[in-house]
């Protein structure tokens, strides 16, 4: 057992204005995965492009916002879709895995939005949910659907720069946010309805070899859920459901747990802000953004690759 990490307390850096906040209790989504609860909006999927603005996902509703520094909102894309994670790639493309319809990509000018890969062979994916690059342009991403202990088949995907598609592994129960460590030879994943953090050695050859856990978490209401890394490969994770984000050393040692001043849907994370030393939590249910000023510099790996 380590002693209780250092904790860091957030403020709101942006709330989702009531012009954009939506009233439809029967949406599809919503009936599903938030139990019929009324949902104006669910945001994920936090990624800063090169001009400081940070986009997020409305998974309910299908829209993307793009937030300046300053945290004024703009809607880039509304489109009939349940958009999940959201990742932008060294070239300014924007790739969305999209619950309903698989990988996707965003052209932010124009707020188009087209399909990159809706199945496997002829099978259609259980719902894909995140996404990292790693630094010669290969995507990484989870198909969690509705998997959990009681149906361990979710899935970790690689797709190459040429075009082919790799299945990583078959049997995560309920996988999440992910992120490749410094060297690119971990790849950490967050098995949500486990209540854990995996850690994938990936092998010269692509394949993976000796799983294990890296992080058994607790908590009844949720589970890890997005990642990002720093460059001294401590792992920041957001937990659902506990209106938290841990900061955790390469060696797994708890560093820091930084509060949620909101609501307890922390679900995910991105570094960003002066020198990438702030760390930005979407709260999923008040549909706030939170920040953290962390001590200690960060920078989030896999965002611009």
């Amino acid at each position: 057992m380590y002693a209780a990490p250092e904790v860091i307390q957030t403020e709101v850096f942006a709330c989702l204005p009531d012009k954009f906040r939506r009233k439809d209790p029967d949406n599809a989504w919503a009936v599903v995965n938030r139990r019929g609860l009324p949902t104006d909006s669910f945001i994920e999927g936090p990624s800063f492009d090169r001009n400081g603005n940070l986009y997020i996902v409305d998974i309910p509703y299908g829209r993307v916002f793009r937030i300046s520094p300053a945290g004024e909102f703009t809607l880039v894309a509304e489109y009939d879709g349940e958009p999940n994670g959201l990742k932008i790639a060294r070239d300014g493309r924007i790739f969305i895995t999209d619950y309903r319809h698989g990988l996707m990509m965003l052209e932010p000018d124009s707020g188009k939005v087209t399909n990159v890969l809706d199945r496997r062979w002829s099978e259609r994916f259980k719902g894909v949910n995140d996404l990292v690059f790693s630094s010669n342009g290969d995507i990484y991403f989870t198909d969690q659907g509705q998997t959990g202990t009681h149906d361990p088949t979710g899935r970790v995907y690689r797709l190459r720069v040429d075009g082919t598609l790799d299945l990583i592994v078959g049997n995560v129960p309920s996988p999440n946010g992910l992120v490749l460590n410094g060297s690119e030879h971990i790849l950490y994943v967050a098995a949500t309805r486990g209540n854990a953090i995996w850690r994938i050695p990936l092998m010269p050859d692509g394949t993976a070899s000796k799983v294990g856990i890296f992080l058994q978490l607790s908590g009844s209401l949720g589970g890890p859920d997005g990642l990002a890394m720093d460059e001294q490969d401590n792992l920041a994770i957001a937990h659902a459901g506990l209106g938290t984000a841990w900061i955790f050393s390469r060696l797994g040692e708890p560093l820091y747990r930084i509060r949620s001043c909101k609501g307890l849907a922390t679900t995910n994370v991105a570094y960003g802000g002066p020198d990438n030393k702030n760390l930005y939590i979407t709260e999923s249910e008040t549909g706030s953004i939170l920040v953290a000023r962390l001590p200690v510099a960060g920078r989030l790996m896999a965002s611009h690759r």
